[in-house]
């Protein structure tokens, strides 16, 4: 009953995310697992997972949301009401384009970083541990990051400009440079950053260019801001996998590579003990 009293209206639109996942599914193995879809209506979480055949979506709990939550939401995070479980967060209205399902996968890769390693990452990031000890849950969207700094402005737009001209010398020597002018919770900020958001990125574009939609490339331009990072870590993991395409689908090898400070090293020389 409670899939047919609220759950119905959004039969078809769910099942379109099995249609467009048929056009895609070579992109990335990751396609082959889904998450719940969480549709926000009313100040409640509509929330649809997979059936036992793994072939449709039914509406599997209702649940009030425990703060307000704005229009229009695009997000991905684990649901208390659903045993915590990672889930794709949305509005009603990401259904109305294909630029909606097309952010719909883009938040399951947040929902794969989350239910495969994101969790024993954050245990050796200072700076998670220092929000964490300060009941800072939003430290992910709130860090005082120094986007304005002279140093770290130029040093930017260097390796940027080194990643669209595809030149492995000055990637790393961009990368060297960042390690070494950022104070050390800086910088695991900004590969956070870059590995979480531009992972995601990274995929949505190759969707993107496969659905025959204009890229996304929003963040590139000056004055940098959190996006910025979304952008560098796209473009630098396509530049890395491409070297080592084995780190697409191991995220957690994927992000040591990141940290790394020399990047032109082969894969089997990185290690936790590089990011300690």
């Amino acid at each position: 009953m409670l899939a047919e009293a609220t759950g119905s209206k959004y039969d078809t639109d769910l099942q379109k995310v099995f249609e467009i996942r048929a056009k895609i599914s070579d992109i990335h193995s990751f396609f082959h697992r889904l998450f719940p879809i969480a549709v926000v209506e009313d100040d409640s979480f509509l929330v649809f997972d997979l059936d036992s055949s793994g072939e449709r979506y039914t509406l599997a709990k209702k649940a009030p949301s425990p703060l307000p939550i704005p229009t229009g939401i695009r997000a991905a995070f684990p649901l208390e009401c659903y045993g915590n479980r990672a889930a794709c967060v949305v509005s009603g209205d990401v259904f109305e384009s294909l630029e909606g399902y097309v952010t719909i996968f883009h938040e399951f890769m947040h929902c794969h970083q989350w239910a495969t390693c994101e969790q024993g990452l954050k245990e050796k990031l200072t700076v998670a541990q220092e929000a964490l000890s300060r009941q800072d849950y939003s430290w992910e969207i709130n860090y005082p990051f120094p986007y304005t700094n002279r140093r770290f402005t130029k040093t930017y737009s260097l390796f940027l400009q080194a990643l669209a001209e595809k030149d492995s010398g000055a990637i790393a020597k961009s990368r060297r440079r960042l390690q070494r002018i950022l104070p050390q919770p800086d910088y695991e900020y900004l590969v956070w950053q870059e590995w979480k958001e531009g992972f995601a990125r990274f995929i949505e574009n190759r969707i993107r260019r496969r659905l025959a939609l204009p890229e996304n490339h929003y963040g590139q331009e000056t004055p940098f801001h959190r996006i910025t990072f979304y952008e560098g870590g796209a473009g630098y993991i396509e530049y890395l996998t491409g070297q080592h395409p084995e780190l697409a689908t191991n995220p957690e090898a994927l992000f040591y590579k990141m940290f790394s400070r020399t990047p032109e090293n082969p894969v089997s020389g990185d290690s936790a003990a590089d990011f300690r």
